[in-house]
């Protein structure tokens, strides 16, 4: 198979998996399925990412998005807390 088709591939999955991330998170839903509302919310994500308050908020968000995958591996498998 030709290089660019498995990078074509390779990419497609990947936008496929962030889409998955914004319906989990129930962006989709909490916005209606309004584009301009939920690429407005992550235009002010980036903008919070170029601040000073850059780390602090990655390591909020890492900690919290671990435990979500965390508590949903919990669930799926009937585990407990």
């Amino acid at each position: 198979m030709r290089e660019w088709v498995v990078k074509r591939r390779e990419r497609t999955r990947h936008l496929i998996e962030l889409g998955g991330l914004v319906v989990k998170a129930g962006l989709v839903d909490l916005v209606d399925d309004d584009r301009a509302t939920l690429y407005g919310a992550l235009i002010t994500i980036a903008e919070r990412l170029r601040a000073e308050e850059r780390d602090t908020a990655l390591a909020l968000w890492r900690r919290k998005g671990k435990r979500a995958f965390e508590q949903e591996g919990k669930d799926r498998t009937g585990g407990s807390s």
